[in-house]
């Protein structure tokens, strides 16, 4: 006859119960102990800070890189425009949108192709910039939840290859990339569609009279993208200025439109237009609603650090074309009210009527008006509502449409 065993049910409950909280304890101290928290699978959030040159995106950008769960790169598209020999923006905007996909899945195989054989971390543009590649496991130097020195991550975070940069990349909750190369949304729909991306587009404008201003002082760091900008179009040296400043208000107007009056559905609760007007203007009010948007928290460390960039003495220079410092960001905003000629003034106002009306910008009728800084400027912006219009209405639309023509 068998023997048979008696179970004391109240001790294997208690086994199991200790067996849980043993593994439970085990997860907490391996979590602790773990140098970089993972993000759950397909949990990112993309970003892509979409905006023109000298706009203040360097500043915003920097907003974005100093948060501790933000993996960011300042302009990828960058190395696209200096190596491809093609004629123009149009051309060569698919091969930037296929990096920015690449970069947004912490793939980086995809730079072999605009670097040197043997690539360090400071090939990529502007690396420094990039709080994420100064702090582990891409570089030692700056723990994530400190502010990082781009000198001195110059000097200690260089390494050989991309490998340390691949595996900084996922160990983030979201991507940022900045970019100034795209000059339309249509380019980047097969992105918003791809179910692996959740990509949220922060849309930066900013009055074209300050970036006419600001772009004058830095005027020869622009003369390549200039001649992409006009599709290499031969144009007299004093109007190439205009000519690309009406090119970017354009852009600003095609693409506010399409997000705005008729975007695709996949659109939706993805879009958001700043101006840097209104974020200079109340800081901390303005990057809340931005990381609001796009699922981040403000920690005090980043308000203080807001505070202080926006809220110095300095005014900015064209020797700092890409450094960020501590400056009163209002006045700085407002300088080309004094500082640009009033003939220039009103060729910009001129050339940009329609950008400046949709973008919520007044123009001035005289240099007294212009320079008088007690006139507001600024249109106050009304809360934003995302609509789309049926596609029934879009197909009696473009019938009306195709009956005119």
């Amino acid at each position: 006859m068998a023997p048979r065993c008696r179970v004391n049910v109240s001790a294997v409950f208690f086994l199991v119960v200790l067996q849980g909280a043993a593994v439970v304890l085990f997860c907490s101290w391996y979590v602790q102990l773990s140098p970089c928290d993972l993000p759950p699978p397909n949990s990112k959030v993309h970003v892509l800070l979409l905006s023109s040159w000298r706009s203040g995106s360097s500043f915003l950008g920097q907003v974005f890189s100093q948060h501790p769960s933000v993996f960011y790169l300042m302009e990828p598209g960058w190395h696209v425009w200096t190596n491809l020999q093609k004629p123009g923006a149009r051309v060569l905007r698919m091969a930037v949108r296929d990096l920015v996909r690449s970069i947004f899945q912490c793939d980086f195989s995809v730079m072999d192709a605009y670097l040197p054989e043997d690539h360090n971390v400071s090939s990529l543009f502007m690396w420094s910039h990039s709080r994420a590649l100064c702090s582990p496991p891409a570089c030692p130097l700056t723990l994530r939840d400190q502010f990082s020195n781009q000198t001195q991550c110059a000097q200690k975070c260089d390494a050989r290859g991309l490998q340390n940069v691949e595996e900084a990349c996922t160990t983030y909750s979201h991507v940022v990339l900045k970019e100034v190369r795209f000059f339309e949304l249509e380019s980047l729909y097969p992105l918003l569609q791809d179910p692996n991306l959740d990509l949220r587009i922060i849309h930066l404008v900013r009055d074209p009279r300050a970036v006419m201003r600001s772009r004058e002082e830095s005027a020869t760091a622009f003369e390549r993208d200039n001649a992409i900008v006009l599709e290499q179009r031969s144009t007299r040296a004093p109007e190439v200025q205009f000519q690309v400043m009406q090119e970017i208000c354009r852009s600003h107007v095609r693409i506010n439109e399409r997000a705005i009056l008729k975007p695709p559905p996949f659109l939706k609760s993805r879009y958001k237009m700043v101006r840097y007007e209104d974020v200079v203007r109340n800081p901390l009010k303005e990057i809340n609603a931005i990381y609001e948007f796009v699922s981040l928290k403000m920690t005090t460390q980043l308000e203080d650090w807001i505070y202080m960039v926006t809220h110095g003495k300095g005014k900015g220079s064209k020797k700092e074309a890409f450094q960020i410092t501590s400056r009163n960001a209002a006045d700085v905003s407002q300088a080309w009210r004094t500082m640009l000629p009033h003939n220039k003034v009103k060729r910009v106002q001129e050339l940009c009527k329609g950008a400046m009306s949709l973008l919520g910008y007044r123009t001035v009728n005289s240099e007294k008006e212009q320079k008088r800084l007690d006139i507001d400027l600024l249109v106050p912006q009304e809360p934003y509502q995302f609509s789309w219009v049926p596609a029934k209405t879009q197909q009696q639309e473009l019938k009306q449409e195709t009956r005119r023509v």
